[in-house]
């Protein structure tokens, strides 16, 4: 009988969608935006998901590592244009995730929101399902392709869109789950192994955009929040192995 620590437990969900920060890839050095031996683990993780917990995969990864749109406005640039800045942000992370997953041998394809024809698939939502149907990877870039809404937003939008059952947002903070302050600063803070939406947003617990978790509520799609940042927790977050906060 398969026991909780048996590395080949299936998923708890059929179709997922993780969602990874743009910094989950970087390193100490802040003139490093993707760290080489981060984006080996997390691609190596991302590959062992496909073999041992059978579950149709795609991704959303954002672009903060390399530029976030509020880095414009502080400089002046109107919002739109800094958006689609960060939207070119999250390709070039996207790419790059690509060819490290793909040195696994796991079959990826990266489709993006904004007309890239030499570099990626456009988001074709069927294609994407075909794509994963035969067991290849699908990392989503370029957000939603409209200024104004976050990856977090994206991801959501995209995990309904695909039919999956839920999302797995990774933080790279150090903070392992949902608490009820920030850790870091609060020690007593609790942290809550699972929660309903509605806690999230009325209480405003800084988890991801409320955007997203009103989404996620309105289309029945579980959230998982854990830290993408210990090695071995792409895995467990997809067999939901007793890690991170469950919103539900």
């Amino acid at each position: 009988m398969q026991g909780d620590n048996d590395p080949k437990v299936r998923s708890r969900w059929s179709r997922v969608v993780l969602k990874l920060s743009g910094e989950a890839l970087g390193g100490d050095n802040v003139d490093d935006p993707v760290d080489a031996k981060t984006l080996e683990r997390i691609a190596s993780e991302i590959a062992q998901v496909k073999e041992e917990a059978g579950v149709e995969l795609a991704v959303v990864v954002g672009g903060g590592n390399i530029w976030r749109g509020t880095n414009g406005t502080a400089i002046g640039l109107d919002r739109v244009t800094s958006d689609h800045m960060g939207m070119l942000a999250t390709t070039i992370n996207a790419l790059a995730l690509q060819n490290a997953i793909e040195r696994h041998g796991q079959p990826t394809r990266v489709q993006s929101a904004i007309q890239m024809a030499e570099l990626a698939e456009p988001y074709i939502r069927r294609r994407a399902i075909r794509h994963l149907e035969k067991g290849r990877v699908v990392i989503f870039a370029a957000g939603t392709g409209s200024p104004y809404f976050t990856t977090d937003t994206a991801a959501s939008l995209r995990a309904a869109e695909i039919g999956a059952q839920a999302m797995l947002k990774g933080t790279h903070s150090g903070v392992d789950g949902i608490y009820s302050a920030d850790p870091k600063v609060d020690p007593s803070a609790k942290k809550y192994e699972t929660l309903e939406y509605m806690d999230v947003i009325t209480e405003s617990l800084s988890a991801m955009d409320m955007t997203a978790v009103t989404f996620c509520k309105d289309n029945n799609l579980e959230i998982l929040v854990f830290d993408v940042s210990i090695s071995g927790n792409i895995i467990r977050a997809c067999q939901a192995r007793n890690i991170g906060t469950l919103v539900r």
